[in-house]
C-alpha cells in the first residue's frame, strides 16, 4: 500500500489545541488474525512486511472518530420530532460537568434523537468519553445495557434486544449497518457487531470474540461458521503507533465478506470508557431461511495466505497444449475457479486481478512465459518450481491487495461516501449514491484486466499495413484472413530467430570468451549443458534461419503470397535438432539453477542481463522453452491458413503433409523429454534417499527402463499436519519423509519399500469394483473390515491401507486429503498391477475345479490318473474324482473317507495310498470305479500315527516311506509293493480272491533319527530327510546318517547362525542340489560344499512347500506364489488366498486357493505355452 492509498490525516482530539494529550503506554498487540504485533518505529512503510497478519488503521482522534473533509459533513441543521421546526443550539450555561457519566435506561427515555452531529456549543455532549474515564452515576443494573471499567475484558456476547444505542444524555446514535460486503462477492452480516460510543454519539468500532471460539489463520475453523477473531486495540494519538499496529481497522472491503470485532486493550482504561451497546444485528432481522455466506477461506488482502492457500487447493497434472504435454500444469481458468473459492465471490474479474498479483511475483507462469494469467481453459500454467534448494532468505510471496483490503475509516459505510478516493469500498459507495466517478478517479489503460504487453500486436507487422492499399483491397476477405496468418508465420519465425541470436550474443559466447563468470575447467560443459544445441551442432539455429530466410524470400516476391506448404515440406525434415532439445531442456533447466546457486559471479552476470533492454524483461527460462514451443505454434498456424485456402491451391495438398509430419515430431518430442523427465527425478531420487539404519534397500531406480509414475502427499491421520510423500514407480511403493533441513531436502524412507506384486490395498474393491472377468486377488488377502464409501464420514478422512506381504510384511494405513485423490491413487495401483500381470505370459494357468469344494469340504490334495485324464481330489468329506476332458462335469464322490490329506497312485501295482485321520491306508484301484462292489472297497490299514508319506525309486526299487514324527524324534518306516500283488491283479476269479489276503505292501526298512522331520526325498542311492538338524542323508543299505552341508565349508556359516529356518525341498540339477529352505534357497556340490557361491535367493515369503519347472522355482505360502528365475534370479508374484500345493509333476503344477466367495479354486500351472522359459519379464524384487 502506497501512499496515495493514505486517507490525509487529521487533527486529533476534540478539545482546544492547549489541551494535553496523553499517548497510553505502546504494548505488544494481537493481531486479529491471530498474530502478535511489535510496534513499528516511526516512518515506516506499510506494507505486508511491516503488516504481516492485518491491515493498516489510519489515525484516530482521543475521541475515537475521524474527522472527514467539511464537504462530506451534514450540512443541515437537526429537527426535533417534538418541535415541530428547528431548534436553537443548546447553550450550557454550567460548569464543567463532574467526572461522571451515566446511562438511562430504555424506559427513561422521553423521545428519539434524530441522526446528527453533537452541538459543539454543549461541554457535556462534546466532550468525549474516550478522553476520561467516569464514575458511573447510576447503578448497575441487571439487563444487557451496563457499564464496566475501561481495563476489564469484555467477552459476553452482545445483547439485541433493543434498536437504537444512545448518548448518556439520552440522544440515539444513528444505527451503524453491518453489510460490508461489495456486491460481486454477496452480502455478509455479522453475528455480533458492537461499537463504543462518544458522549456526542460518535460510534467508535470494537471487535470482539466469544473466549470459547479458536480461530485458525484468522478465521474460524468451521467452514459454516462465522469469522470472528480476537484481538486488542490501543486508541493513541501519536502518528508512530497509529501506523505501527494494525489493529486499528474499523471498517471492512467492499470485496471483503467478513466483518471482524476488536476488544479494546487493558492499557486504554485511561482514555476510553467502555460501553455496551445495544445494535440489533442484521442477521437477526434476515428470514429464518436465509443462508449463511461464508467467509473467506483466508484474509484475502495477503497475498502470502493467498498464496498458501492456492497451493494446497488447486489441481495440477498433466496438461496438453498446442499438442505439447506440460507436466504438473492447471489452466487458467481452474486458477480463477480456485481464487474465487478461497476468497468467496462470484466476480471472475475480481479473482483474475488478485491471480495476476500473484503472478507478477512469479508464483507461477504461463508454460510459454508469454502473457500474464488469462480466465482461459487453453492457457496452461505452472508454479515456479526450482530444481535446487532455495536460499533461505529467498523472499515469498507477499503484498498486499488493496482491493481487498479493509478500509481503515470509522465514517466510511455502505450510505455514506468515504473521503479517501483509495477507499476499496468507493465504487460501491458511489454506485448506492448515484454519482459520478470523477474523470480523475478513472483507471489507467494498462490496468485493463485483459491488457499487458503480451497481448499488444504490432500494427505494423499486420499484411494489411505491409502492403500497398490497392493490393489489400483487391483481394477479398477471406483472402485477407489467409494471407494474415501467412504473414504471421513469417515474422514470428524471424522474431524466434532474433531470440535465439539474443541466446547466442549475449549468452553463449560471453560466458565462453576469457571474461565467462565460470571457470575454465568446467566452462563448455556448463554452457552445452544449459544450452544444449541451440547453436552447437545439430544447431537449431542454422535450421531457423534458413527456414526464416526462405519464408521472407517468398514474401518478398509478391505481396500476395499464393503458397508456403512447400517451404515446409522441404525444412520440416530437418527438425530433427528440436527432439534433441526436448530430451535435454530439464538437464538445461537444473544445470543453469545449479550455477546460479553455487556461483555467485554467474548469479550476477544472469541478473545484470536480465536487465537488459534486449532481454524485454523475460528471464532466461522464458528463452529456454522458445525452442519446443515455437515447433508446437505450427499447427495451429498451419490449419488456419488451410481454413481460408481455396481448393485449387497447392496448399490444400501441402499442408495437410506437413501437419502430419509435424505432429509427428511433437510426438516424438514429448516421449523423449518424458523419458528425459523420468530418468532425470528417479536419479536425483536416488540420490538424495536415505533408509534407517539395517533397513536399506536397492529399489534399482537407475536401471534403463524404470518409471516414476505417480507421485502424491498423505497424512498419518486426517489431523495430521505432517506430511508423508508416496511415490508409485513402475514396480514398487515407496513411503518417504520430506523434511527441510537448512538449505537443502532430506528424503527418508518412512517404511520399507512395498513390491507391486507383494502390495495388497484394502480399499481397492471398495473404491474401484471389479468389472466383468477381471481378477484381482490382492485385496482380498486382507481380511474385510467392511465400510462403504457411503458410511465414511468426512472428519475420518479418506484411507488407504496398504500391505506388504510375505514374511517382512507390515500394515500402514494413509488418509488421502479427498476422495478423488484416494479414487486416482488407486486407479495408478491398480494399473500398474494390472500391467505386471499382462506381463505374465510365461506360463499358463488352467481352472480344474470351481465353484464345488469349500466351507467343510476343502482340497488339501490332488493326484492324476489314467495318463493324466483323470483327476483325484483328498477333501476333508471323502475322495472325488473328475474328467480333465469333460470340464463340464463337476466332480464326483467315489470313496466316503474323512479328512484326506494325502493320496497317491502306484499304478503298476494298482494301488491307491491314502492317508485319513492320520492312518495310511490301501485300497485297490479299482475302488475308484462306481460300479465296484462295496467289499471292493474297502481299505487295508498299514500303519498308524503317520505324519506323511512318501513314495519313489531308490536303489532301483519302488519304495514307500512312512514317517511318524514327533517333536522329539522320527521315525521312519520304508515298505515294498509286493510284486506277487502284480501277478493276482492278473488272476481271475477265486485267485484273485485268495490274493486278497496277501498284504500290498511288505515292510523293507526302518529307521530313527533323534529330531523332528518335515520331509523326505528320494535320490539314486539314499535317502535325504528335511529335519530340524537340516538335510540329513540316510543310507538304505547301512542305515548310517550323516549331513548333507559340510561343516568345514564357512561360506555355510549363515545357515547354522539364522534361528527358526527350516529345510523344506531338494532337487537335483545338473550334478548340483539346490536346497530350499523357508527363508532362502542356494546350491550345494555332491560333496556338500557351497556351489554358485553368489548365486543365493532370498525369499519375500515364508515358504511351505516347492516346485520346480526349469528355470522356475516355485515357492508357495499361504498368500501367494512367488516365481523365480534360476537363472537370472527374476521374480514373479501370484497372490491369491488360501494357497495350498497339491501336487507337482514334469509336467504339470497343481496348486488350489480361495476365491472371493470362500469356495476352493483348483488351477493348474505350466510352462509349455511357448518357448519364452529362460526369462522371466517381470520386475526384479527391491
Amino acid at each position: 500500500m502506497n501512499s496515495s492509498t493514505m486517507p490525509p490525516m487529521m487533527d486529533q482530539g476534540r478539545g482546544p489545541p492547549s489541551a494535553p494529550r496523553h499517548a497510553p503506554q505502546q504494548r505488544p498487540q494481537q493481531g486479529y488474525y491471530g498474530d502478535y504485533e511489535q510496534p513499528a518505529p516511526a516512518g515506516s512503510r506499510i506494507s505486508e512486511g511491516s503488516v504481516p497478519a492485518g491491515y493498516y488503521q489510519g489515525q484516530r482522534s482521543a475521541s475515537g472518530g475521524q474527522y472527514p473533509p467539511n464537504q462530506y459533513m451534514p450540512q443541515g441543521r437537526r429537527q426535533y420530532p417534538n418541535a415541530g421546526g428547528q431548534m436553537p443550539p443548546r447553550m450550557e450555561s454550567r460548569g464543567v460537568p463532574p467526572q461522571a457519566a451515566g446511562a438511562r435506561h430504555q424506559g427513561q427515555r422521553m423521545y428519539q434523537i434524530p441522526h446528527g452531529a453533537a452541538l459543539n456549543t454543549d461541554p457535556y455532549r462534546s466532550q468525549s468519553l474516550a478522553s476520561t474515564s467516569r464514575p458511573q452515576m447510576f447503578p448497575q443494573s441487571l439487563h444487557a445495557y451496563q457499564q464496566s471499567p475501561a481495563n476489564q475484558s469484555r467477552q459476553a456476547p452482545y445483547s439485541h434486544q433493543y434498536s437504537a444505542r444512545t448518548t448518556a444524555q439520552g440522544r440515539v446514535v444513528p444505527e451503524r449497518h453491518e453489510d460490508r460486503s461489495m456486491s460481486m462477492t454477496g452480502p455478509f452480516h455479522m453475528q455480533d457487531r458492537d461499537a463504543h460510543q462518544t458522549m456526542s454519539g460518535r460510534v467508535i468500532p470494537n471487535r470482539r470474540t466469544p473466549s470459547d471460539l479458536q480461530t485458525a489463520n484468522g478465521y474460524m475453523p468451521h467452514a459454516g461458521s462465522y469469522a470472528i477473531a480476537s484481538t486488542s486495540q490501543a486508541r493513541t494519538t501519536s502518528m508512530v503507533s497509529s501506523t505501527s499496529t494494525y489493529e486499528h481497522s474499523r471498517t471492512l472491503s467492499m470485496a471483503s465478506s467478513i466483518a471482524p470485532t476488536v476488544t479494546p486493550s487493558e492499557s486504554d482504561s485511561t482514555t476510553l470508557v467502555q460501553r455496551p451497546s445495544r445494535s440489533k444485528s442484521i442477521e437477526s432481522e434476515r428470514p429464518q431461511t436465509a443462508t449463511k455466506i461464508r467467509p473467506p477461506l483466508v484474509y484475502p488482502a495477503l497475498l502470502s495466505r493467498v498464496a498458501e492457500c492456492f497451493r494446497q487447493k488447486i489441481y495440477v497434472g498433466d496438461r496438453t497444449k498446442n499438442e505439447l504435454t506440460y507436466k504438473n500444469a492447471f489452466s487458467g481458468s481452474e486458477a480463477v475457479d480456485v481464487l474465487s473459492y478461497i476468497i468467496r465471490t462470484t466476480d471472475r474479474n475480481l479473482a483474475l486481478l488478485l491471480g495476476r498479483a500473484l503472478d507478477a511475483q512469479k508464483f507461477f507462469h504461463d508454460v510459454t512465459y508469454e502473457h500474464r494469467l488469462r480466465d482461459s481453459q487453453s492457457e496452461m500454467y505452472q508454479f515456479r518450481e526450482t530444481l535446487i534448494d532455495e536460499p533461505e532468505d529467498k523472499s515469498p510471496v507477499n503484498g498486499v491487495f488493496v482491493l481487498l483490503s479493509e478500509c481503515y475509516s470509522p465514517t466510511c459505510t455502505r450510505e455514506q461516501l468515504c473521503y479517501s478516493i483509495a477507499c476499496p469500498r468507493r465504487l460501491e459507495q458511489v454506485s448506492r449514491l448515484n454519482l459520478k466517478i470523477n474523470p480523475g478517479l478513472r483507471k489507467d489503460d494498462a490496468t485493463n484486466l485483459h491488457d499487458d504487453e503480451a497481448d499488444q500486436t504490432d500494427e505494423q507487422k499486420l499484411w494489411i499495413n505491409s502492403v500497398p492499399k490497392e493490393v489489400a483491397d483487391a483481394v477479398g476477405e477471406r483472402e485477407k484472413k489467409r494471407q494474415e496468418v501467412i504473414s504471421e508465420i513469417c515474422y514470428t519465425e524471424r522474431d524466434f530467430v532474433k531470440d535465439l541470436e539474443y541466446l547466442r550474443d549475449f549468452w553463449i559466447l560471453p560466458l565462453r570468451s576469457k571474461q565467462s563468470p565460470i571457470p575454465p575447467q568446467r566452462r563448455e560443459k556448463v554452457v552445452k549443458t544449459i544450452f544444449s544445441n541451440i547453436i552447437d551442432h545439430p544447431s537449431i539455429h542454422t535450421v531457423s534461419s534458413r527456414f526464416a530466410s526462405s519464408l521472407t524470400t517468398r514474401q518478398q516476391k509478391d505481396p500476395i503470397v499464393n503458397n508456403i506448404g512447400d517451404i515446409f515440406l522441404e525444412y520440416v525434415p530437418q527438425f530433427e535438432p528440436f527432439i534433441w532439445y526436448g530430451s535435454k531442456q530439464l538437464e538445461g533447466k537444473f544445470g543453469f539453477e545449479n550455477e546460479r546457486s553455487v556461483n555467485s559471479h554467474f548469479a550476477s552476470f544472469v541478473d545484470e542481463i536480465e536487465r537488459k533492454r534486449e532481454s524485454r524483461k523475460l528471464e532466461l527460462n522464458g528463452y529456454l522453452t522458445k525452442p519446443t514451443t515455437r515447433l508446437a505454434r505450427y499447427p495451429l498456424l498451419l490449419e488456419n491458413v488451410l481454413k481460408y485456402t481455396e481448393d485449387d491451391s497447392q496448399d490444400k495438398a501441402d499442408i495437410p503433409k506437413v501437419l502430419t509430419m509435424i505432429r509427428d515430431l511433437l510426438g516424438r518430442v514429448n516421449a523423449e523429454s518424458g523419458k528425459a523427465e523420468n530418468r532425470f527425478n528417479l536419479r536425483r531420487l536416488h540420490e538424495q534417499l536415505r533408509f534407517k539404519p539395517n533397513e536399506r534397500v536397492d529399489l534399482r531406480l537407475t536401471e534403463e527402463g524404470r518409471e516414476l509414475v505417480f507421485k502424491s502427499q498423505f497424512k498419518k491421520s486426517p489431523t495430521d499436519p505432517a506430511e508423508i510423500t508416496a511415490f508409485l514407480f513402475d514396480h514398487a511403493v515407496l513411503l518417504v519423509r520430506i523434511k527441510q533441513k537448512g538449505k537443502t531436502e532430506e528424503i527418508t524412507a518412512y517404511r520399507r519399500p512395498i513390491p507391486l506384486e507383494l502390495l495388497a490395498i484394502r480399499e481397492m474393491d471398495e473404491v474401484i469394483p471389479l468389472q466383468g472377468s477381471i481378477k484381482r486377488s490382492s485385496s482380498s488377502l486382507i481380511p474385510s473390515i467392511r465400510t462403504t464409501t457411503s458410511d465414511t464420514k468426512k472428519g475420518e478422512g479418506w484411507p488407504i491401507t496398504f500391505r506388504h506381504l510375505g514374511k517382512a510384511g507390515y500394515e500402514q494405513t494413509l488418509y488421502a486429503s479427498n476422495q478423488a485423490a484416494r479414487k486416482k491413487w488407486l486407479q495408478f495401483i491398480d494399473n500398474a498391477q494390472q500391467r505386471l500381470r499382462a506381463r505374465a505370459d510365461f506360463f499358463n494357468t488352467t481352472t480344474m475345479s470351481s465353484n464345488f469344494f469349500g466351507g467343510t469340504n476343502q482340497v488339501n490334495c490332488v493326484t492324476p490318473f489314467d495318463g493324466g485324464r483323470k483327476l483325484l481330489y483328498g477333501t476333508d468329506n471323502g475322495i472325488y474324482v473328475s474328467d480333465r476332458k469333460v470340464k463340464e462335469q463337476i466332480p464326483r464322490r467315489v470313496l466316503e473317507t474323512p479328512s484326506v490329506t494325502q493320496i497317491d497312485i502306484l499304478e503298476e501295482y494298482q494301488l491307491l495310498l491314502v492317508l485319513s485321520n492320520k492312518t495310511l491306508q490301501s485300497y485297490a484301484l479299482s475302488a475308484l470305479n462306481p460300479d465296484e462292489p462295496a467289499m471292493g472297497k474297502r481299505p487295508k490299514k498299514i500303519q498308524n500315527h503317520c505324519s506323511f508319506f512318501k513314495t519313489g525309486i531308490c536303489l532301483g526299487r519302488h519304495l514307500v516311506c512312512c514317517v511318524k514324527s514327533t517333536a522329539l524324534s522320527t521315525t521312519i518306516k520304508v515298505f515294498e509293493p509286493n510284486d506277487a500283488m502284480t501277478k493276482a491283479k492278473k488272476q481271475k476269479g477265486l485267485g484273485k480272491f485268495i490274493s486278497s489276503g496277501h498284504d500290498e505292501l511288505r515292510p523293507f526298512k526302518e529307521f530313527y533319527i533323534p529330531t523332528e522331520s518335515t520331509s523326505v526325498h528320494f535320490l539314486k542311492s539314499v535317502l535325504c530327510v528335511a529335519c530340524a538338524r537340516g538335510f540329513e542323508v540316510v543310507s538304505l543299505q547301512t542305515l548310517e546318517t550323516q549331513s548333507l552341508l559340510d561343516q568345514a565349508d564357512t561360506s555355510l556359516d549363515f545357515v547354522a547362525r539364522r534361528e527358526g529356518v527350516r529345510p523344506i525341498h531338494i532337487e537335483r540339477l545338473n550334478g548340483e542340489f539346490l536346497l530350499n529352505y523357508s527363508e532362502f534357497s542356494f546350491f550345494v556340490n555332491r560333496n556338500g560344499w557351497r556351489a554358485r557361491p553368489e548365486w543365493r535367493i532370498d525369499w519375500e515369503g515364508a515358504p511351505q512347500s516347492f516346485a520346480l519347472s526349469y528355470p522356475f522355482i516355485l515357492a508357495f505360502e499361504p498368500n501367494f506364489i512367488e516365481l523365480r528365475n534360476i537363472e537370472n534370479g527374476t521374480v514373479h508374484i501370484v497372490p491369491h488366498k488360501s494357497i495350498r500345493m497339491l501336487h507337482s509333476s514334469t509336467h504339470e503344477i497343481l496348486y488350489a486357493y480361495e476365491d472371493e466367495k470362500g469356495e476352493d479354486v483348483v488351477e493348474a500351472i505350466d510352462f509349455w505355452k511357448n518357448n519364452r522359459r529362460s526369462d522371466v519379464p517381470g520386475s526384479s524384487s527391491p
